[in-house]
């Protein structure tokens, strides 16, 4: 697939590993242009057959996605009363939830300050990295008169907790990147010079294991958000399919002739994994 026609996104491929950068001096505002070209990506990497891993980062290194655009929001219609949606979610949500549902591993690089529907996106990822003292989070929201409306109020108390989401919503509070960690909003805070090869080998890696195992092992995780006795039958019949393609009883086998199951390849195995992947 080529990513052709956007102007404030540039995308680039490495085997099966897609990064886009966002580009929208002068502080990566969501405008409803750049709104528009990430609801398209959102599409088109949903649609490519190709790619294992996305990857989502930043030209500017104090912003990664600074919130919506308020002067936008002004110019949403109010002049008949609010409706509650009776089929499918607004369009905002729709682009949010094929980040975390398409068949790819999502990874947003927060090298610098997110907030408002900027970290609606990046909830949105199966996982974040940021930068000890550069990544900031911030829902700005509630001090104008308004509420995350992009996913924030239901993503955020899943990520983090209730309780730790009414102080960032209702406070409206800078997080830093240590706490976001703590908290489970970051799966790790590296120092800035270490993110970015981080991010990049664990594409990678991720990228070099079988791709129907990527793919269904992603769809059996998001399964944990169903009742658990029906996530357990999906995972059943995921593995089920699994172990009956050839790649699985390849590197199974392989797995034992270079070394799994024994004293010495158990205590490397996440080297082994590497070395049986050719990551």
């Amino acid at each position: 697939m080529i990513y052709a026609g956007y102007e404030l996104i540039r995308v680039s491929r490495e085997g099966h590993v897609l990064t886009a950068t966002v580009d929208n001096p002068p502080i990566n505002l969501i405008t409803l242009q750049l709104y528009g070209e990430l609801a398209r990506l959102a599409e088109e990497v949903a649609a490519d057959p190709d790619p294992l891993v996305f990857i989502l980062k930043s030209a500017d290194p104090d912003f990664f996605l600074a919130h919506f655009d308020v002067s936008a929001i002004l110019s949403f219609p109010i002049n008949t009363p609010a409706t509650r949606e009776t089929g499918a979610a607004n369009p905002y949500h729709m682009m949010c939830e094929r980040f975390r549902t398409m068949n790819k591993v999502t990874i947003a690089q927060i090298e610098g300050r997110v907030g408002g529907g900027g970290s609606e996106i990046a909830m949105s990822f199966d996982m974040r990295f940021g930068v000890i003292g550069k990544t900031i989070i911030n829902q700005m929201e509630a001090p104008l008169g308004i509420l995350p409306g992009g996913t924030g109020t239901q993503r955020m108390p899943r990520l983090i907790g209730r309780h730790r989401a009414i102080e960032v919503i209702l406070g409206a509070i800078d997080v830093d990147a240590e706490t976001a960690e703590r908290w489970g909003y970051l799966n790790r805070a590296l120092h800035a010079d270490a993110v970015g090869p981080y991010v990049d080998a664990l594409a990678r890696r991720i990228a070099s294991f079988p791709p129907d195992a990527v793919r269904l092992a992603k769809q059996a995780i998001n399964s944990a958000e169903e009742p658990l006795d029906e996530g357990l039958r999906d995972e059943s019949f995921l593995f089920q399919q699994l172990i009956r393609t050839p790649d699985a009883q390849e590197n199974m086998k392989r797995f034992l002739r270079i070394g799994g199951q024994t004293r010495e390849g158990e205590l490397n195995i996440e080297q082994l994994s590497g070395q049986l992947a050719g990551a």
